[in-house]
C-alpha cells in the first residue's frame, strides 16, 4: 500500500461499528508491478475497488437485517468489503471474491482493524473455470455490471456457485441492466423480486436503483 493516500472511517449499523481503511478518493493508483494492467485494469478503474460507494452501503444496511443465521454466503466483487466485515462481524459463514490484486489485502487489513476472524478470501475472474469456492445458500454484491458482457458472466458464475436452494441479492445502482439480468437468472431457474431500498438517511444523495432478488428452490 506504499505511496496510497488513505482514509479510515467508521460506519455505523445499530450497535455495530464497522472500521474501515479505504483508498482517499478514486484518484489514487499505485500499480508500479503491472500487475492490475495485466489483468485488464485500467488506472482509472485502479481505485473503483477502495472506496465505500452508495451501492455498498445499501446492500450491508440491507444485509444487516437480513436472516443469515447457519448459511453459507459468497459476497462477489466485494471491493473494500464492507458486507463481508458487517456479516463477519455477525459471526456469519463469509466468503468474500474479487478481481481487483489489492482487494485481499485491504480486506485482510479490515478484519484486523475490527478484531474479527479471518474471512476467506479468493481473486476471482467471473470467467475461470478452476476457483475453489464451491457452493453457497447465499450470495450477495453491488454495482457488479458495468457492460452488457458482464450479464451472461456474472449469471454464469452465480449458477455454477449456487446450491439447489439459493438466494441472491444484488444492489444495482441503475445502469440500466437490472432487467436483462434478471431474465437471465430465470433462465437459471430463479425467480426475481425488485425492490427500492427504505430508509436510506445514510446516504448523502437520494438511491436512483434497485434491491434485486433472485430465489431458486
Amino acid at each position: 500500500m506504499t505511496n496510497l493516500r488513505l482514509r479510515y472511517q467508521t460506519v455505523e449499523f445499530g450497535e455495530t461499528d464497522i472500521h474501515l481503511c479505504t483508498l482517499r478518493n478514486n484518484q489514487e493508483f499505485y500499480d508500479p508491478a503491472g500487475v492490475a494492467k495485466k489483468l485488464g485494469i485500467s488506472s482509472a478503474l485502479w481505485p473503483i475497488f477502495g472506496i465505500v460507494w452508495p451501492s455498498s452501503l445499501v446492500l450491508a444496511h440491507f444485509i444487516n437485517d437480513y436472516q443469515s443465521d447457519s448459511r453459507r454466503i459468497l459476497e462477489i466483487g466485494c471491493g473494500i468489503g464492507l458486507s463481508s466485515l458487517l456479516l463477519n462481524a455477525q459471526s456469519a459463514d463469509i466468503t468474500a471474491t474479487d478481481y481487483h490484486p489489492e482487494a485481499g489485502r485491504f480486506l485482510a487489513r479490515n478484519v484486523v482493524l475490527n478484531g474479527g476472524k479471518s474471512i476467506v478470501f479468493e481473486q476471482v475472474d467471473w470467467q475461470s473455470k478452476s476457483d475453489t469456492l464451491g457452493l453457497f445458500d447465499l450470495i450477495i454484491g453491488s454495482d457488479l455490471l458495468y457492460e452488457d458482457s458482464h450479464i451472461e458472466l456474472l449469471s454464469n458464475f452465480i449458477a455454477k456457485h449456487a446450491k439447489p436452494a439459493c438466494e441472491v441479492i444484488i444492489v444495482d445502482p441503475g445502469r440500466g441492466r437490472k432487467t436483462k439480468l434478471s431474465l437471465r437468472m430465470k433462465q437459471c431457474g430463479f425467480s426475481y423480486s425488485h425492490r427500492k431500498p427504505i430508509h436510506t438517511d445514510y446516504l448523502v444523495e437520494d438511491f436512483k436503483g434497485d434491491i434485486l432478488k433472485f430465489v431458486r428452490c
